[in-house]
């Protein structure tokens, strides 16, 4: 015998057939950039930093990457002195995006500076590892071996200076009595320490940076642990908090290090934007970082670090609107 399906009436019908299509529509909604099918378009400034540094190595590459996914997009890359300056650019108006490392953004926002309320991130992407190069020959093993040389500090505005002025303190340093402060960047302070104008400097970047690295094949040099820093630095507060133990691998640099790891402080580095930037735009741009990472990697090592699972991991700032979404759209 065969049971007769229950009939549904019109007027139970069109509810039902409604319903259905505002579910349909909401979906579509979270899939699609904000403006529908509307493409990105216009010029776009990444601010990166020093130009023998690796924020503007990965910015170079993904530059390259944005051309292909968002043809009508003109990304234009500014160098900065690192995180604090790239911060002020961004809310000022003279970029659209920036990198940035945690702490620094942490730092920003605890200041309450101009505009550190419209800070919004677009990804989590790798971790900035806290190096100090000293030559081969120094009698440098920790930090507290730097008093009254002349240390490489990072420029005014860096992320570099802003970890250095803390780690030094934590050994027990005061930075504008106990060394000479060199106030430069990645871009001079190798060659400085080459032509013996520095003793030591202080350096935070992906691994490797490729400044450290050309040292390291024309100069004799070390790197100092910083790893017996790691309780009194937290214990300055909220900003250090970001600050995590880490170990640089041994292939780091592997004509410095024969072989063996190097503990320091690592730091996660951040892509930023505002919430008034275009939502259709940073979904584009966060969709191209996650999916470029691979082929920046084979280039970029630290990039290999970008990862989907851990992405959304921004903390001290929340998730622009279009990188939220960009998310959603590929959340299994």
């Amino acid at each position: 015998m065969v049971t007769a399906l229950p009939r549904i009436s019109g007027r139970r019908a069109l509810p039902a057939a409604a319903a259905a299509l505002v579910a349909l529509a909401l979906v579509a909604w979270w899939l699609l950039p904000l403006g529908g099918e509307r493409t990105p378009g216009g010029r776009v400034t990444l601010a990166t930093g020093v130009p023998t540094g690796v924020y503007a190595r990965y910015g170079e590459l993904l530059k390259q990457d944005l051309a292909h996914d968002l043809p009508n997009v003109d990304l234009r890359l500014m160098r900065s002195e690192g995180s604090i300056d790239n911060l002020r650019q961004l809310v000022a108006g003279r970029a659209e995006f920036t990198i940035a490392t945690a702490d620094a953004v942490s730092t920003f926002k605890a200041r309450h500076e101009r505009g550190a309320d419209r800070l919004r991130a677009c990804v989590r992407l790798y971790d900035d590892y806290m190096q100090l190069v000293v030559p081969k020959k120094s009698a440098v093993r920790s930090t507290r071996g730097l008093k009254r040389l002349r240390v490489g500090v990072g420029a005014d505005g860096s992320g570099v200076q802003l970890i250095t002025r803390r780690l030094l303190a934590a050994a027990g340093l005061d930075f504008d009595k106990d060394i000479t402060p060199v106030r430069v960047g990645i871009d001079r302070m190798p060659e400085l320490l080459e032509r013996g104008k520095l003793d030591a400097f202080f350096w935070s970047g992906g691994l490797p940076t490729t400044a450290v690295q050309r040292l390291a094949g024309r100069f004799p040099v070390r790197l100092v642990q910083l790893g017996d820093l790691s309780r009194a630095l937290h214990a300055q507060g909220e900003p250090t908090r970001y600050y995590r133990a880490a170990v640089m691998p041994a292939d780091a640099y592997p004509t410095v290090q024969k072989g063996q790891a190097v503990k320091t402080i690592a730091v996660a580095n951040l892509l930023v934007t505002t919430d008034r930037e275009d939502a259709a735009l940073t979904f584009g741009v966060t969709r191209t970082v996650i999916n470029s990472r691979d082929w920046i990697g084979r280039q970029v090592h630290a990039a290999q670090r970008v990862d989907l699972r851990t992405a959304v991991f921004t903390d001290p700032l929340a998730l622009h609107r279009g990188a939220r979404r960009y998310y959603m759209s590929v959340k299994p």
